[in-house]
């Protein structure tokens, strides 16, 4: 008996997607500190908010930790590339223990705009979600009060600063686009002498995302995004294509995707956050051709070229 033909299915794929400049940093670091020290060697926190990339690494040879304390004399220790506060690394210093900091510079650039901000006497408004990571790290950076965290509109609303008149912002990297532009207008709205970052906070990579999957998202009937559930920057593709009346979920790999939700779906949206691997893309388009006549497009809106520079020390391993 013939089998019942596949239904089709076309994907739009976002271009660019995956993997940014600092993320292969950081795993590169990583990976080359266990090459020159030999495994373990120590990571304070997820190098990147990626479940397949962390086992990867664990499987290399790399241990997670989430404070200093569970790292032992003598081996050393990788700093995430969400950044840290100040004390982890002079914690570090003042138990010998040899690191290697693979915080990502553009967050490196917005640690070192709130130190001489708060050194020429402004108070610091950061826009950005409360517990994450590169938070936690970009406040340590500076004195205690010297910074204010604004999450929403509503916050703005309710923020009373003591001088308004000496008022700065800046911004975590991995925001929304259109929220983000949201909150900074009803910053300048009430305080229109807020000063302003020199150049724009949010990443590259996380602006480019966001504009590939506008791109797509009104010609798709759903869009899938490869993240995981506490990476800032895939949560925010979910909700840019949600923003455009587009049914969308986030998945950590394709043994995670709820067929039902392809019900009716005739074009198919697909990208990934920041911190997922291509190979994950991959593995999602090859289960789906399982059930499926696919078909591919890929629809790029930008071509990145950035690299970062690794490490003194490492280069020469590399």
């Amino acid at each position: 008996m013939a089998s019942t033909p596949k239904r089709a299915l076309e994907l739009l794929i976002a271009a660019p997607r995956g993997f940014c400049a600092g993320v292969d940093r950081a795993i590169r670091i990583v990976e080359l500190a266990i090459e020159k020290y030999g495994a373990p060697v120590y990571v304070r926190h997820e190098i990147v908010h990626n479940k397949f990339v962390v086992d990867t690494l664990r499987a290399k040879g790399a241990i997670f930790v989430e404070e200093l304390d569970e790292v032992p004399d003598g081996v050393p220790v990788v700093f995430s590339a969400h950044g840290v506060p100040k004390a982890v690394p002079a914690k570090a210093a003042e138990r010998g223990l040899s690191y290697l900091d693979a915080t990502c510079p553009l967050v490196s650039k917005v640690h070192r705009q709130a130190e001489r901000l708060v050194a020429s006497g402004r108070h610091i408004v950061f826009i950005g979600h409360a517990g994450h990571p590169e938070v936690i790290g970009t406040f340590g950076q500076v004195p205690e009060g010297s910074m204010t965290l604004i999450e929403t509109v509503a916050d703005v609303a309710k923020f009373e600063p003591r001088d308004p008149n000496i008022l700065s912002f800046l911004t975590q990297t991995t925001l929304s686009v259109d929220d983000t532009a949201e909150v900074v207008a009803a910053l300048q709205a009430k305080y229109p002498a807020i000063q302003a970052p020199r150049g724009e906070d949010i990443c590259y990579a996380t602006s480019n995302r966001q504009a590939a999957i506008k791109a797509i998202a009104g010609a798709c009937d759903a869009v899938l995004v490869i993240g995981a559930p506490n990476s800032s920057n895939s949560l925010r593709l979910v909700e840019v294509a949600e923003r455009q009346g587009i049914p969308a979920q986030l998945i950590q790999r394709a043994s995670e995707l709820d067929w039902g939700f392809l019900d009716g779906v005739k074009t198919l949206g697909i990208t990934a956050g920041a911190s997922a691997p291509e190979q994950l893309v991959r593995e999602l388009i090859d289960r789906l051709a399982e059930r499926f006549d696919v078909t591919e497009r890929e629809v790029e809106t930008t071509q990145e070229t950035i690299a970062f520079k690794l490490p003194r020390g490492l280069e020469a391993a590399a």
